[in-house]
């Protein structure tokens, strides 16, 4: 059975208030989601607080879901709604932020001369500040335009150009001092 008919399955069962079928839906996607709430997150709990509350929110509203389009892909925008309302709730913040920690704990890490793993490249992720990391997962992974970002954050379209650039400057100088401390390990 293809993972398409399972998913519609257990929707199905969801759409009964049955249980097991929700459980099951939960189990299913629940690792993707938390990959997507990974990104948005600054760490594992907190991905998994979004988690939660993006399977709740989909579970009360799944009447709501018309049937058009992915489901998967539905339950992902919810997902990233419930980040962005997290961070809206969070939002009194500093947008820029002491690096000397986040150098420290790069220098400690143990990186091939492969490149980066996609986990390398998500804790440099999760190490930006909040505001960067949004509108960098917004735009460059999830796809959204600068005057969605705008309307969804509540700054500026110009503020998301910007903080795409810084974010995307400073991802640029971690990977460029990781590969200087690769260099350095494999030549001394």
């Amino acid at each position: 059975m293809t993972t398409d008919i399972r998913l519609t399955q257990m929707w199905e069962g969801c759409l009964k208030n049955d249980r097991k079928q929700q459980e099951l839906l939960y189990k299913t996607l629940a690792p993707r989601m938390l990959a997507v709430c990974m990104r948005y997150a600054h760490d594992k709990d907190e991905a998994q607080d979004i988690l939660q509350e993006g399977f709740i929110k989909m579970f009360k509203n799944a009447h709501n879901y018309r049937g058009e389009g992915n489901l998967e892909g539905w339950i992902r925008r919810i997902m990233v709604h419930c980040a962005i309302s997290r961070y809206r709730k969070l939002k009194p913040m500093v947008l820029v932020e002491d690096f000397t920690e986040t150098e420290n704990a790069l220098s400690s890490g143990g990186y091939n001369a492969h490149g980066l793993e996609a986990k390398d490249l998500l804790k440099m992720i999760q190490k930006l500040p909040q505001m960067y990391r949004s509108v960098f997962n917004m735009y460059a992974i999830e796809g959204y335009s600068h005057q969605e970002i705008g309307s969804k954050l509540g700054i500026t379209e110009l503020l998301s150009r910007t903080n795409l650039h810084r974010a995307r400057t400073i991802l640029k100088d971690m990977v460029n001092q990781l590969t200087t401390r690769e260099m350095h390990y494999m030549a001394g």
